[in-house]
């Protein structure tokens, strides 16, 4: 049964008769991936809600959400390629690799040019690479998610693991400043990938911002935003 997918150019009706679906939405900041299927699951009223692969609420953009029957399409769509937009601050380091952890280390006087931090990127950031999952992660070792352990300030040994880079392309540089788009496999942290580019420079390097663009072929211009959803449903409802 082909499941329809519900975007922008979305113009299904009775789509509260249907045994599922999946929705294009744009995540906004602040927001977990869990809050998201929440509010999806209050707009519908369908209590079985989930989504193709999670985002940190200090991110934003594409996430893919199988309402009904539409999760049974889930795993599929999670293992599609990525691609996304990321802001890597040059100059200190944390916990999290993120802006939101624990400063971990700082350096207040560097030189980067973006012929050197591209050179790093194609040298160490190419094709396929063994990547340390963050010790913020969900990601599990012998059955305990690694954050768990992370906020006790436990540090877990934990194996490396293939990811693929598919691109990564620098957008814009003004120190201490990077925008990269990259595009990466199923998997693959880009929180790890600023705190390595940060080490492979020298110069300590956090995420701070991160915007999903791409899903496989679905593209965040086609997704709809929760308050454009919730509109869409309350009129296709009232039909």
């Amino acid at each position: 049964m082909m499941i329809p997918l519900i975007t922008k150019r979305t113009d299904f009706r009775d789509l509260d008769k249907l045994p599922g679906f999946l929705i294009l939405i744009d995540k906004p900041e602040g927001w977990s991936s869990f809050d998201v299927c929440k509010k999806i699951r209050h707009i519908t009223g369908v209590k079985k809600v989930g989504h193709g692969g999670t985002l940190d609420p200090f991110a934003t953009g594409l996430m893919t959400i199988g309402v009904g029957k539409g999760t049974k399409s889930l795993t599929a769509i999670t293992a599609r390629d990525k691609r996304y937009l990321a802001g890597i601050r040059f100059g200190y380091a944390t916990d999290s690799f993120d802006i939101t952890g624990t400063i971990t280390d700082e350096l207040a006087d560097f030189d980067l040019s973006p012929e050197e931090i591209a050179g790093k990127l194609e040298e160490s950031f190419s094709g396929k690479i063994m990547q340390l999952p963050p010790m913020f992660s969900a990601k599990k070792v012998k059955g305990r998610r690694l954050y768990a352990s992370a906020r006790k300030g436990i540090e877990v040994e934990r194996p490396a693991v293939e990811v693929h880079v598919y691109r990564a392309d620098i957008l814009e540089w003004k120190s201490p400043h990077l925008v990269v788009d990259f595009h990466v496999s199923k998997g693959t942290y880009i929180r790890a990938l600023a705190h390595d580019l940060g080490r492979a420079v020298n110069v300590p390097a956090v995420l701070e911002s991160l915007r999903r663009t791409h899903i496989g072929d679905y593209d965040l211009e086609e997704a709809l935003t929760m308050e454009q959803f919730n509109d869409f449903w309350k009129r296709q409802a009232a039909d």
